[in-house]
């Protein structure tokens, strides 16, 4: 089946919902994933998307924080979500498919501004997160099954994922704990990354710009903190992947852009 899927951290859906509406005009994606949607269930913009065509929706929110919904053109089953850290934060959302294929959009927690989780909680509970979603891919799936995962993980793991590798590594988002440990979810699955697939590792690519940033695009001093990986039975039905930069310039824009993968077949 091909199928056109996008994430995008939107740093609330109902406050960019015209950004939303002009995304899915140019870009049309069969599956929007969502984090940050800052929405409780009853107040997500359902009607605005079963206007646009997405009539099959996951909403798992919260209010002003957090967050993450699934829209979809194509029909969705066996929805559910899932919680880590003993908090029900609203951090994931669960559906399958079409052809049985399941798609996870997760939204990790930042982590603060230190990276210490002795004297940081929001970095403890960063790592603590990673560490039981990582055991539990571990546990109750497998590489041979047909999964995406999708979402804001917030770790930048690359080299050439951030706009200095050298000035990052001591900066929440590119440290070695936090990369090592999601290179080991990464690896519970044996998940795929799909976008550095069309992308070098050698070229930087970014999806994140702080709001701190007065000219943004000229600093260019990003990170790739939203991803999309599959699992091996899916690597070879891989067809395209797109960072939408130029989102980022868009009125009233998220600190986030969408990146988008096509699977074929």
């Amino acid at each position: 089946m091909a199928l056109t899927l996008a994430t995008w951290n939107i740093n609330s859906v109902r406050l960019r919902i015209e950004t939303v509406r002009r995304f899915i005009s140019e870009a049309q994606p069969d599956v929007l994933c969502l984090q940050e949607t800052k929405s409780p269930d009853e107040h997500f913009p359902r009607e605005a998307f079963d206007a646009l065509g997405y009539k099959h929706q996951l909403v798992h929110g919260m209010k002003g924080y957090n967050g993450v919904a699934i829209v979809s053109r194509v029909e969705i089953n066996e929805s559910g979500t899932q919680s880590w850290c003993k908090r029900k934060d609203c951090r994931h959302g669960m559906v399958t498919l079409p052809g049985g294929v399941e798609l996870h959009n997760i939204y990790v927690p930042a982590g603060g501004d230190i990276p210490d989780p002795d004297i940081n909680p929001k970095f403890a509970h960063k790592l603590q997160f990673l560490d039981e979603i990582t055991a539990w891919f571990g546990a109750e799936r497998h590489a041979q099954k047909p999964m995406i995962v999708v979402g804001d993980l917030n770790v930048a793991p690359l080299e050439t994922d951030v706009w200095s590798h050298k000035q990052l590594l001591k900066v929440v988002s590119h440290t070695p704990i936090e990369v090592a440990k999601l290179g080991r979810l990464q690896d519970s699955a044996g998940f795929v990354d799909a976008v550095r697939r069309f992308v070098p590792r050698e070229q930087r690519l970014y999806s994140w710009w702080s709001y701190r940033a007065h000219d943004w695009s000229l600093s260019d001093r990003g990170r790739r903190l939203d991803h999309i990986w599959v699992t091996p039975p899916l690597q070879a039905s891989l067809a395209a992947a797109e960072v939408h930069r130029a989102v980022r310039g868009w009125e009233r824009a998220s600190d986030h852009v969408p990146v988008v993968v096509r699977l074929d077949g």
